[in-house]
């Protein structure tokens, strides 16, 4: 086995380490943080009263969810089908997440991207239903 150059290790090393702070800095402020509501209303759009469903998906599988608004604030967010190629444990908590935060922008999960996304998604296809026009 070769050798390797130690001056070429560290200067890997310090790019790998640029890049993944870049990529951290730049997404930090994105999510919400922990306490934090999001208002879903944008100027006069509110949201209708009831339980409205949507789906997300994506090349892993599918996932349906059901999400109950009441007064413009989501009550309960509850996943009615789960189709992914992956564990339902990869959203175990995510439906209590978006009711705390008020918002379909849940934290991820370390190698359930696919599965968090597909959440995300059908979320918001179910608060687009929601909207009134």
């Amino acid at each position: 086995m070769a050798k390797v150059n130690v001056k070429w290790a560290l200067m890997c090393s310090a790019a790998i380490a640029a890049i993944y702070a870049s990529g951290y800095y730049a997404t930090i402020n994105q999510a919400p943080k922990d306490g934090q509501v999001l208002v879903f209303q944008n100027g006069n759009q509110q949201y209708k009263n009831g339980t409205f469903y949507g789906v997300g998906s994506n090349r892993r599988g599918s996932i349906q969810v059901a999400v109950t608004i009441q007064n413009d604030q989501i009550v309960n967010v509850e996943i009615v089908d789960f189709r992914m190629h992956y564990s339902i444990r990869d959203v175990v908590g995510k439906p209590e997440e978006v009711v705390k935060r008020q918002s379909a922008n849940v934290s991820n999960v370390s190698g359930a991207t696919y599965s968090i996304r597909a959440f995300h998604d059908s979320v918001v296809n179910a608060l687009n239903q929601a909207t009134r026009s």
